[in-house]
């Protein structure tokens, strides 16, 4: 079972460094909008694992459980209300990354990040 939790801790680890890297380092902005959705889920599936107990149950009382038992196994139950508010959160900005990145696109007719900061917009730059 800690065999497990280090797997996913690790793989964690792994999306947020792509997603870094991607976002850092790549000039085209929708692979940047993905790395930093790759950020994202790399920190949820780090909260998740924090929130894992090997052998654990559901976070739920039952009828006729044992409190005693549920308190010493049950799994944390606030790193998956965290997760679930990031899942809807990270979406909406997403969305909105997307809109952005669309707006951009119609400005400078280019999806490189390089263009955009030179301030060259389409239609700029040529004499007639």
């Amino acid at each position: 079972m800690l065999f497990t939790q280090l797997s996913v801790l690790i793989t964690a680890g792994v999306l947020i460094i792509i997603g870094l890297l991607a976002a850092i380092f790549i000039d085209n902005i929708i692979k940047k909008i993905i790395g930093i959705a790759f950020i994202e889920e790399g920190v949820n599936l780090f909260i998740i694992a924090i929130g894992y107990r090997p052998g654990g149950i559901v976070p739920i009382i039952m009828p006729n459980v044992d409190k005693a038992y549920y308190a010493a196994n049950a799994a944390y139950p606030l790193p998956f209300g965290l997760v679930l508010t990031s899942i809807v959160i990270g979406a909406s900005t997403l969305a909105v990354m997307l809109a952005l990145a669309m707006v951009l696109y119609k400005k400078y007719g280019t999806l490189s990040t390089s263009v955009m900061l030179s301030g060259n917009s389409k239609g700029e730059g040529k004499d007639e």
